[in-house]
Order: C-alpha cells, then structure tokens, then sequence
C-alpha cells in the first residue's frame, strides 16, 4: 500500500496532490531434478487510484534454469543487472526500465531471452540471445510526474528487428573486479521526434526551424519515441582497498545518432561499528559525464553525485540512502532519501522523497517536473 503526496501545486492546477496505490507481488521458486533444474516465476501488478496507465501487470520473471557443473543455461524473461556505481547505470542495458514505477530508472520490465554462462579459472563468460523487444510505457500526461511534453507512444518507431544479443566476461582477481560487455539490439532508451526531425535536447529553442517553449507544452507538435538499432561496448571496474571503493562505468555507444562515449567514476568509503555500536556509515561521491552534452537522453550529463548509506545493523533492518545529484554547469540538483525498518515479523514500511533545486529551462527532461516534489510511504505486508 503506498501514499504519495506532492506538497506544492503542480504546473497545472487541476493535478491532484495525494495519490494511492496498492501492487501485489509474488515469487515462486522450485528446484526440480535434485536441484539441477530450477523455475522462476514473479508475477507482478500495480492499482493506481488516478492513473489508468499505471494500473498494470507484468512478469518480472518468468524463467526455467538448468545446471551442469561450471555451466548454466535458462530461457525465459529475466532481470539481470549489470553495474559497479551507485547513481548512473550505464552498463545496465539488457532490460527495459519500468517508468511506472518511478522516474528514476531503478524497476526494470522481464525481459524474455535465452542464455548461457560458464564459470572458470579465467572468468565468468555469459551469452544473451534476446527475443523481442518492450518499449518503454510512460504515466499519463495528467497524472504527476510525468514526461514533459505530450508523447505519442501509440506510433513510436522501432527500428530493425527485435532480436539482439549480447555477450559479457567477468573476472576478480585480488581486489579488482572487472567485467567487459558488448550489446547488439534494439535500445532501451528512445529518442524522441518531432515528424522526421530528432527533437534536440541542446538548443531548446530549436528543432531545426521550430521554435519549442516548454512553459507552453501545448506549442509542441507530437512527439514520438523512436528505438533505434545500436552497438553498445561497456566496461565495469572496482577496486577495493582497506574500507574503500573505487568504481567506474564507462560504454561507447554507435547507431544512434553520432557516436559518443560515457562515464560515471566515484568512490566510496565504508565507516563500520561506529564507536561499538554497530552502526556502518557510506560516504559516496561519483562524477557522470557523457559526450553529447545537454543532448543526452539522460538529465545526468555532467552532473556530481554525493551520497551517504546509513545501516543501524539493528533487529529491525533500518537502513538510509540519501544523496544529491548537482549539475555541474547549471547547478540543477535533485535531492533523494530512501529509508526502510522493519516494523513486524511480516510488514515494513518505506519512505521515499524526491526534490528538485534550481531547475531552469535548459533542463529539458526535468524542467517540466520542477514542481513535482514529494514524499512516498509504502507499507509492505510479507505472506
């Protein structure tokens, strides 16, 4: 049962400030052939009070696993979660996020493929074969937040076939841990277009010969999302010395628009036992910068991230993330908190705020959210 509150009043004022829902979710899990083959299922759905478009059910997992030795393969849909940073994901491509959940990117949608990975001495190699492709589903226009300008995802492009694969190799060795990865296949995240011309995230005043002024998103014409086919080469690093980690993401990315290059580097610092009480404290920091500037499909372009995580290692489980995503040219920043306890053998609750500082409209993505602040509580009942 979550309760969202919103505590100013939005761009339009006939958006309501308080907002129910309740999601149902359950995971089975069942080993068969003495623990050779296993079967997944997590199927998931959301009742949203006001949004129609959020109202929805999906498998999150749907998948049949077998083991032999140092080999494993499945089929099915799948999350699989690549990654070493804290605030920017940029390696992580292989599902779908799921915005219905929440802006942020942090759900994914199952993603249905065929897979094969063997461990050895030299590494972990895995093998994808991904079979069709899910757009991204977007909140209604009147529902908060939402996207900032009117999107028609009735007509979004998809590029090519739905097919496409990817291959990843893993290795620790000491205290180093590094993965390399390469993707072919449909992209996860859409450019957006406004007829045959690419809407263009740098300029703002301009898509070529149209003037676009986002105070007034009814002057936009329709814009529609297009996935185009891509290669994407990722690499994963983190090293870790004496309570300390040292982290990057970086991928270089062709077939979608110019080719370009991204990063997100940062460290983190692990406090523990804080003055024998138990308690460890986090002390992140990491710096995104991606080539395309302010024609990025992401608001984290150049942007600094600063961070703590809080465990109280109590009964309870209570736990605190809260940090600060900073522009470095505009200083446009977002502020996060995510807590959680536990309050029962069968029941938590947790606690999400989300707030905007500084937003001008040179932030195309998040200008439109500027007034969309607010706070969640989600109580959670385990069976």
């Amino acid at each position: 049962m979550e309760g969202r509150f919103f505590p100013q009043t939005a761009l339009r004022e006939d958006l309501q400030r308080a907002n129910l829902s309740i999601t149902i979710e359950a995971d089975f899990y069942r080993d068969l052939d003495n623990a050779r083959q296993a079967i997944t299922v997590v199927p998931f759905f959301r009742w949203d009070q006001q949004d129609s478009n959020r109202t929805h059910w999906d498998f999150r997992e749907f998948s049949w696993q077998y083991f032999s030795g140092t080999w494993e393969f499945s089929a099915g849909a799948r999350k699989v979660f690549w990654g070493v940073t804290e605030s920017n994901h940029l390696v992580d491509i292989l599902n779908q996020v799921d915005l219905l959940e929440g802006f942020d990117g942090k759900e994914k949608l199952g993603q249905p493929m065929v897979s094969a990975s063997t461990s050895q001495s030299w590494g972990m190699l895995e093998a994808f074969a991904l079979i069709g492709f899910r757009e991204r589903n977007y909140v209604g226009q009147d529902r908060r937040p939402s996207i900032p300008f009117p999107l028609d995802s009735d007509n979004s492009i998809v590029e090519g076939g739905k097919l496409g694969w990817a291959l990843r190799w893993s290795h620790t060795r000491g205290p180093i841990d590094l993965a390399v990865s390469h993707f072919r296949g449909t992209a996860r995240e859409p450019r957006f277009f406004v007829g045959n011309r690419p809407l263009r995230i740098a300029a703002l005043n301009l898509v070529d010969d149209m003037t676009l002024v986002l105070t007034d998103v009814a002057q936009f014409s329709t814009v529609v999302p297009a996935y185009e086919q891509i290669d994407q080469a990722g690499l994963e690093v983190q090293l870790t010395a004496s309570g300390w980690l040292l982290k990057m993401e970086a991928i270089n990315r062709w077939g979608q628009g110019p080719r370009f290059a991204a990063v997100t580097a940062g460290i983190e610092y692990a406090l523990s036992n804080l003055r024998s009480t138990g308690i460890e404290l986090g002390i992140l920091a990491e710096y995104s910068y991606d080539e395309r500037g302010l024609e990025a499909l992401t608001p984290v372009e150049d942007d600094f991230f600063v961070g703590t995580r809080l465990s109280l290692n109590d009964v309870q489980t209570t736990q605190f993330l809260a940090g600060a995503i900073v522009d470095r040219v505009s200083g446009a920043s977002l502020f996060s908190l995510d807590a959680s306890r536990r309050l029962g053998e069968r029941s938590s609750l947790n606690i999400e705020m989300r707030s905007f500082a500084g937003i001008s409209s040179a932030d195309m993505f998040l200008y439109g959210l500027r007034k969309d602040d607010y706070v969640q509580a989600a109580l959670q009942i385990y069976f």
